[in-house]
């Protein structure tokens, strides 16, 4: 077998069947579950809830932020709101794609929600800033096993051929909790209290609980029903785990703290980076030595499908998570918009990526191929994303506007596909891992690349304003928010000061451009195959 056979795996025209000889060491289906009318439709539909909810949490909090830390008295925690958040969720995401293939997976589901619960209602009831801190962290937890298993539920689910229209409604629904999160916060925050952010969450996950428990039926495994505690244990990978979740704190850590908390050069960020790289190593080896037993089994991550995908996913996210990470921003910054106000403005891009996700995920149904998407994706992001870098203190309506859908059209074409091909291209037992390694890259793509564009923004604002307006102090540029620039800039300054935070803003979207442009890397790998996975 030539090694371009081999990092291809098996192209089948569908999904193996249960007939299909597994290897003794990978968890085999027992059965094939297909849902159909009621208990389908009521299936799918908490399951939107509950991707909803994990999806809602994301950007709920945002216009919370400022009651919170009045309340807690506690700014300098900010930080860690949003941190301890994406640690858990970034951290546990290929341990529940572990979970899913070796235990029950509607056990392991609800198990994620009532953690995603749990941290729901610490946050909510909390009394002190650290209690809210643990909150958000537990809610990661189980939010890093949440979407991924709503995935792997609908591949159990739905014959292989209509899943890329569910997984198209599940993008969908990102892209309108981007839309109510922000509006929902608002109006929790400031006609009830930011705690009912949190509440929320509790009594629609009960129903989604509760339904579930009654109306899904899943297959499960030879090894959940025959193997002994002791074999389950080895299959999860305890050592890669032990390395593993480690290298992803001391890597994360270190990204959210330098260049702002620490200065890149300070000892603390340095040696978070050195741990990092070794235990990342360690990691690796593990994985080449367990192979079937490792977290992430090397005959898995050598198919082109997955391989290709993970890295399209890893740059098309990043690109994406920095570019809806400054645009309020800009809105705030630039044209004088109120953190509300600056989420409506930003409705374009999201209702284009409603629309783009739920029209892909039924093209690729009709024609079984999801590789043109792939290059669609990359291209409309790369000139929706360009067009953005051209962006004045006096760009008008029709141009932010106009950008936008541009833009949304790529991210909501492309942001779904990678799991998509995946899952075609898996036999049902490995499903899970893949989808799990899939959501990870998205997840650690965007932690990875929003720290960077935030050191690019910080690097060039210090620059802009110390050779611009040398009368102002960048560190109090940066500390008084983009809302609040009015008040304490001389109103001489202002004009000056406006456009270098817009300068500073568009070089952070320059990094997008370049990495919406080297996903087009993973559609080439992808578009190598010779036949269609769906």
């Amino acid at each position: 077998m030539s090694s371009v056979e081999d990092i291809n795996g098996p192209v089948p025209d569908n999904l193996p069947s249960k007939e299909v000889v597994q290897d003794t060491s990978v968890p085999a289906v027992i059965q094939e579950a297909q849902l159909t009318g009621l208990r389908l439709v009521a299936v799918f539909t908490v399951l939107c809830l509950a991707v909803f909810l994990v999806a809602l949490d994301n950007t709920i909090i945002a216009t919370a932020i400022p009651r919170i830390t009045d309340q807690f008295k506690a700014l300098g925690d900010v930080g860690w709101y949003g941190s301890s958040y994406l640690l858990t969720t970034c951290m546990f995401q290929l341990v529940f794609g572990k979970l899913y293939g070796y235990f029950p997976v509607k056990l392991v589901f609800l198990t994620a929600i009532l953690l995603f619960e749990i941290g729901s209602a610490v946050c909510g009831a909390a009394p002190t800033s650290d209690a809210f801190i643990i909150g958000r962290a537990i809610a990661g937890l189980g939010a890093s096993g949440i979407f991924q298993g709503a995935m792997v539920i609908v591949a159990y689910s739905v014959e292989p051929r209509k899943r890329p229209m569910y997984n198209g409604i599940f993008g969908s629904i990102y892209g309108i909790s981007s839309i109510i999160g922000p509006l929902l916060g608002g109006a929790f925050t400031s006609n009830v209290s930011w705690r009912w952010c949190f509440y929320i969450n509790l009594p629609i996950g009960a129903a989604v609980v509760l339904i579930l428990l009654f109306f899904l039926q899943l297959p499960t495994t030879v090894e959940a029903e025959t193997s002994s505690s002791k074999t389950l244990v080895q299959h999860m990978d305890p050592l890669g785990i032990l390395t593993f979740l480690p290298a992803i704190v001391c890597l994360l850590l270190a990204l959210q703290w330098g260049g702002t908390t620490y200065s890149w050069s300070n000892g603390r960020i340095i040696a978070l980076f050195v741990l990092a790289g070794i235990l990342v190593i360690i990691f690796l080896i593990i994985q080449i030595k367990r192979q079937e037993n490792a977290m992430i089994p090397t005959r898995i991550i050598r198919m082109r499908p997955i391989a290709f995908s993970s890295i399209f996913m890893v740059l098309f996210a990043g690109a994406y998570f920095t570019i809806v990470y400054y645009l309020p921003i800009w809105f705030q910054a630039i044209k004088g918009a109120s953190a509300v106000n600056s989420g409506i403005m930003c409705l374009p891009l999201m209702l284009s990526m409603v629309i783009f996700s739920f029209v892909t995920g039924g093209g690729v149904t009709a024609t079984g191929r999801p590789e043109p998407f792939f290059y669609f994706a990359a291209i409309l992001s790369v000139v929706g994303a360009g067009l953005m870098t051209t962006f004045e203190v006096t760009t008008g309506h029709p141009n932010w506007i106009g950008y936008q859908v541009l833009l949304g059209s790529g991210v909501g074409m492309g942001i779904q596909l990678p799991i998509i091909a995946a899952q075609a291209a898996l036999a049902a037992p490995d499903i899970p891992i893949g989808t799990a390694i899939v959501t990870f890259c998205q997840t650690f793509g965007g932690a990875i690349f929003v720290s960077v564009s935030q050191a690019l923004f910080a690097n060039r604002l210090r620059s802009g304003i110390l050779d611009t307006v040398p009368a102002v102090r960048p560190d109090i540029v940066r500390q008084i928010g983009a809302t609040n620039l009015d008040s304490v800039i001389d109103g001489g300054h202002m004009p000056a000061v406006k456009r270098v935070y817009n300068e500073a803003l568009v070089s952070a979207w320059y990094l997008a451009v370049a990495l919406f442009a080297l996903s087009i890397v993973g559609a080439g790998g992808m578009s190598l195959r010779k036949k269609s996975v769906i």
